[in-house]
């Protein structure tokens, strides 16, 4: 049986010539939810501005997986995450920063409840991954009964030189199975 809760952040940066103030937020779209199994991400977010060529490097806020199919044997799961490209438009031809150029680690487990065995997938900035693929965000490897862990993962985006300033939108998602 394959569980699948997924959400959905629609996520701004500003993009500018020089240090802005401007500070665009995004939001949190709840996609689907099977019995069981649920994930849930930050309502907003806010990863401010940087500049051509720079590294803007922000925390998503928690993301959560809940599990409260009880005794289910094996009661695991994995959680993953994906971006798609960020983009700009306006009055012209669209810009894009790559979902190559946007990196992501889970970092610990910030809370937990539960027993079993949890991992993240990216325990340091160190073991950060490109988001052009979907990727293990955290996974739960052994035990039964019901369970939650939250994480606190960070986006890294490398902000392309001669970039057209403006504001770029784009998605991640994280889902559970």
């Amino acid at each position: 049986m394959r569980l699948l809760a997924a959400l959905l952040g629609a996520i701004l940066i500003l993009v500018t010539a020089s240090p802005a103030d401007a500070a665009p937020t995004g939001r949190a779209v709840r996609l689907a939810q099977t019995v069981g199994v649920d994930i849930t991400v930050p309502a907003a977010v806010n990863l401010g501005s940087g500049l051509t060529g720079g590294t803007l490097t922000r925390q998503l806020g928690t993301v959560e997986v809940r599990d409260s199919r009880g005794q289910v044997n094996p009661n695991t799961w994995v959680a993953t995450v994906s971006a798609t490209v960020f983009v700009t438009g306006g009055g012209g031809p669209q810009r894009t920063i790559g979902n190559d150029r946007v990196s992501y680690w889970s970092g610990p487990a910030t809370r937990s409840t539960g027993g079993g065995t949890l991992v993240p997938g990216q325990p340091t900035s160190a073991q950060a991954v490109t988001l052009d693929v979907v990727r293990e965000a955290f996974r739960k490897t052994a035990g039964n009964g019901n369970n939650a862990v939250a994480w606190a993962p960070t986006i890294r985006i490398a902000i392309p030189a001669g970039i057209v300033g403006g504001a770029y939108q784009g998605s991640i998602t994280h889902s559970v199975a």
